[in-house]
């Protein structure tokens, strides 16, 4: 079940971890790399579109931020499946649809003549962007020898992190110059250029099986989706409160969680064998992206209400405040890559996670005296440290996987992070205004700063809940992340 290669192809050596023949492997990466960056693109530019298109559509806000909900749900619940239809047909030939489907949304999405057909534009945009996260991340081991893993992971984070930078700005002066349907057709030029990159330079991992093929799990790939769509409107809908509404939800959620299990466990081909979780260096590293997750979702909940209403700052000063975390994402994760591959993805970890305690607890009591400076310190600190976690996580989680479960691991690796930033963003949100002890809006200065420590030292037990588990899924009885034929043959 080895994937097969094209003569250009990269051909890794087990023994070795490296690779030989490998001329096109630079050009196949930087077409995965297009890939995650059309992605997080796809979330940033949209969220400053948002009132535009309020005023565009004549629709209330509550009404257009399903045009930013669609895309993310989409993500969210269709990830895993995607990843998991990827080994089973070949990742290279659903990341091209992948790609296609998003580029041919985004046109959809620019000449949307009403809101309706924009939100539903944005849902299938939000499917292709579910097979390309999934998916690029999985193709990596077939044109990347072992020994530069994290180098590649480095760089699809560092893309990741500057279309999160790129889209407030490219989609303001998109706006600002050629109207809102810019920010939805700049994409597809990039995408074309994706497409003709993976057609001529990423290998063909398709294989044509001479025993029957496996089919897919329908019933569990519903029964999932329909879960993750149950708890991510839990925790985003009612606007900070938790009401009869979110509490329906989640309990949905937890019931189509069970049956899920349920479905699976007896399946003959599961969507995820549940098996693979018993494992502590695959489970730690997936909890602990969610929880770190949640961690980098509390400086961008809490820093603008910080910014603004303990500092004084206006909106472009807030802005240009809050773009030195992208910022700095982008400019370590190569580097964070590079560290990865030569200290090993174990001490990367932990370093990684040090790092980001010790920025997390300087926000909880350095900006108060020293203000802006002591704000960006540890957001530079904190930010380096999540860099270096994200490189070697992801390296650590994705080694080792047999060649028919990197996508589907890949994509509860994506999923995972979704579900920190969503619950995130909503609980760490309301730690924030519960403790600030008044309503944010006219709250005065200290108590804001009241609620930031309360909350930012409560994200610093978190991170200091992920290095434990740092060192115990590393630990040697922990052993290394299953590796076999999802078919059950090693």
């Amino acid at each position: 079940m080895s994937p097969t290669t094209t003569p250009n192809a990269a051909t890794p050596n087990p023994a070795t971890g490296t690779a030989e023949n490998i001329p096109t492997s630079r050009k196949a990466l930087a077409a995965l790399s297009l890939s995650i960056l059309l992605s997080s693109l796809g979330t940033s530019s949209a969220n400053v579109a948002l009132p535009t298109l309020a005023q565009a559509f004549s629709a209330s806000f509550q009404d257009v931020q399903w045009v930013l909900l669609a895309y993310l749900l989409s993500i969210t619940t269709l990830i895993v499946g995607a990843g998991r239809l990827g080994d089973m047909i070949g990742r290279r030939r659903l990341l091209l649809s992948g790609i296609a489907l998003f580029t041919i949304a985004s046109i959809l999405c620019g000449t949307a003549p009403t809101l309706v057909i924009l939100i539903a534009a944005r849902a299938a945009q939000g499917a292709g962007a579910a097979i390309m996260m999934a998916l690029a991340m999985a193709s990596v081991a077939d044109i990347v020898p072992k020994a530069k893993t994290g180098s590649a992971m480095g760089l699809l984070g560092t893309m990741s992190a500057v279309g999160t930078a790129l889209g407030p700005s490219l989609g303001g002066i998109l706006i600002a110059t050629a109207g809102w349907p810019a920010i939805f057709l700049v994409n597809v030029p990039v995408g074309v250029t994706a497409i003709l990159l993976i057609r001529r330079h990423l290998p063909d991992d398709h294989k044509e099986r001479s025993e029957p093929h496996p089919g897919f799990d329908g019933t569990g790939t519903l029964l999932l989706a329909a879960t993750l769509a149950a708890y991510a409107l839990a925790m985003t809908m009612g606007k900070g409160r938790f009401g009869p509404l979110n509490v329906g939800l989640l309990v949905a959620a937890f019931a189509g969680l069970g049956l899920f299990v349920l479905a699976e466990a007896k399946t003959r081909s599961p969507l995820l064998r549940l098996s693979m979780l018993r494992n502590a260096a695959l489970s730690s590293g997936l909890a602990m992206s969610a929880i770190i997750s949640a961690v980098i979702m509390t400086t961008l909940v809490v820093g603008p209400f910080y910014l603004s209403h303990a500092l004084g700052l206006d909106a472009a000063g807030v802005g240009l405040v809050l773009s030195a975390g992208p910022v700095v994402s982008a400019l370590t994760g190569i580097p964070a890559g590079r560290i990865t591959d030569r200290f090993g993805a174990r001490s990367a970890t932990i370093i990684g996670l040090t790092g980001m305690a010790a920025g997390v607890c300087l926000l909880a009591t350095l900006p108060a005296t020293y203000r802006i400076p002591g704000y960006l310190l540890p957001v530079i600190v904190t930010t380096m440290g999540y860099a270096l976690f994200q490189a070697a996580n992801n390296t650590a989680v994705m080694a080792d996987i047999h060649s028919g479960e990197r996508g589907v691991i890949s994509g509860m690796l994506n999923l995972s992070r979704n579900l920190g930033l969503t619950t995130g963003a909503s609980v760490m949100g309301a730690v924030f205004a519960a403790t600030t002890g008044a309503d944010i809006g006219t709250a005065s200065p200290g108590a804001v700063a009241t609620g930031m420590r309360s909350a930012f030292a409560i994200a610093t037990g978190l991170v200091v809940a992920a290095l434990a588990l740092a060192l115990i899924g590393y630990s040697p009885a922990a052993g290394r992340v299953e590796s076999r034929d999802p078919s059950g043959r090693s």
